[in-house]
């Protein structure tokens, strides 16, 4: 082989040898790169998308929110520090008269402490026409102390004359103060 033989195949193996170094340290990484950067491109795409649509939804949350607020009200300050058992006890007496129930009976029951609140059941009887029972609890509902009924049993008179008996299981709440339940009225 002549020498310019030899330089050829040189210069042809070195030629190969930076194609093959271009194609594996340079081309392939390159391209593995693009796909990489491509998908990334797709899933903020994706992501942008998702983010849009929810946030399309945020004026009807908000709204939602301030329903849900509104129905809510002042929870927090329904739940007074004391018992104040007494002193709802005449109110609720008074709610009777007011709404001409007879034959009531208002019976508290025993407190029961959980989570920094006090559960105290109170039992309610009495009889009025219907009218005057639903005028009761919308009454107990306008109170500022909050009222949660848990039973209600209504029962027609034997001898039909538009009176009904009710007996109610209410619940009233108070916060624990200072580790023991303080009691008033």
């Amino acid at each position: 082989m002549c020498l310019r033989e030899r330089q050829q195949i040189v210069i042809s193996i070195v030629a190969v040898a930076l194609l093959a170094g271009f194609v594996v340290f340079s081309y392939l990484p390159l391209r593995q790169r693009r796909r990489t950067v491509e998908m990334e491109k797709a899933a903020h795409k994706i992501a942008i998308t998702k983010t849009m649509v929810e946030s399309s939804k945020l004026p009807e949350l908000k709204h939602e929110l301030e329903t849900l607020r509104s129905k809510v009200g002042d929870y927090d300050a329904r739940i007074p520090q004391q018992t104040g058992l007494g002193v709802f006890l005449q109110r609720i007496a008074r709610l009777m008269n007011e709404n001409e129930l007879t034959e009531q009976l208002i019976e508290p029951g025993r407190e029961v402490e959980a989570d920094g609140l006090v559960r105290v059941p109170v039992g309610m009887q009495c009889k009025g026409s219907l009218e005057h029972i639903f005028s009761f609890f919308d009454s107990l509902q306008s109170l500022d102390r909050l009222v949660r009924i848990e039973k209600v049993k209504l029962a027609n008179d034997k001898d039909f004359k538009g009176q009904v008996s009710m007996k109610v299981e209410t619940v009233i709440y108070h916060r624990k103060v200072n580790g023991s339940a303080l009691q008033e009225g």
